[in-house]
């Protein structure tokens, strides 16, 4: 399956209630951000797809990720086959696993249900949310490839062993630009002390490594591997490792102390440092 062309850096777009994010999804997308995506916990409706499209004029918009537990097979056909006639080609159906329901046979039937609408989704515009070997092996053989969050290079390297030279691999990384360990580390924890007490992620922690300990007490060490963070040439070393491992596209989740402008600013700021990158795969 060919790979999807996301371009080398993504950016979350945190929704806001005022409607900033909009106008925010416009300067990000100038500044060189192929492809927006929409952190699957603030999808309180798949609308929002649709708004991000309509002020910008080429990026992709993905989801990341749409939760079966929220919205059926039918329910995401129906807005794919509505995006597709207004916007071709730049919606990408970002997949997640139940969290109530973890079969594999589940995630088969909610994939049998895309295949089989109206207007199906096709397998290489959409990508899985998948970590472990099995749910890797789905977003090979099933979809255009898959997205990863809180995983060390190393565990891109053995993804992308897994999923094979042709599907896509998206790694989701946190990150802080801040040199203070302290304030960087307070902020890295918010997030991840929720994600740590899903039993997914936990077993992801366990498999790259970290003890018991590391996850229940959020240890330094399991901070530093799983969170970029310091000043902007730490945070491309990191991609660069992640990238050197396999990942074909990055999604920044900048994280701060919820300022809407500062987020931006930061941003801007790891737009100009990846220019290159950016420029050169578009020429």
């Amino acid at each position: 399956m060919t790979r999807l062309d996301l371009g080398p850096t993504g950016i979350a777009v945190n929704i806001t209630a005022d409607g900033r994010h909009l106008e925010d999804a416009r300067v990000l997308e100038q500044l060189g951000y192929r492809t927006l995506w929409l952190p699957g916990g603030q999808l309180d409706r798949l609308g929002h797809v649709a708004d991000l499209l309509g002020v910008t004029t080429a990026a992709r918009v993905a989801t990341g990720i749409v939760s079966p537990d929220v919205y059926g097979p039918d329910e995401v056909a129906r807005q794919y086959a509505d995006l597709e006639s207004a916007a071709p080609g730049r919606f990408v159906v970002g997949l997640g696993g139940s969290q109530r329901r973890p079969l594999l046979r589940d995630l088969h039937a909610y994939l049998d249900g895309l295949d089989r609408a109206s207007v199906p989704v096709p397998a290489e515009r959409r990508i899985l949310a998948a970590l472990g070997p099995r749910k890797l092996e789905i977003a090979r053989d099933r979809c255009a490839g898959a997205i990863t969050l809180l995983v060390t290079p190393d565990h891109t390297s053995v993804a992308r062993s897994i999923l094979g030279a042709d599907a896509t691999l998206v790694v989701d990384e946190f990150v802080v630009v801040d040199t203070n360990a302290a304030r960087a580390r307070r902020l890295a924890r918010g997030p991840l002390g929720f994600l740590a007490t899903i039993a997914g992620y936990r077993s992801n922690f366990a498999r790259m490594g970290f003890t018991d300990d590391d996850i229940g007490g959020l240890s330094d060490w399991l901070v530093d591997e799983l969170v970029a963070w310091g000043d902007v040439d730490a945070i491309v070393e990191r991609l660069d490792a992640h990238r050197a491992a396999g990942a074909d596209h990055i999604v920044l989740s900048v994280l701060n102390d919820d300022d809407q402008s500062s987020r931006l600013e930061v941003t801007r700021r790891l737009a100009y440092r990846l220019n290159a990158a950016i420029d050169g795969a578009t020429q």
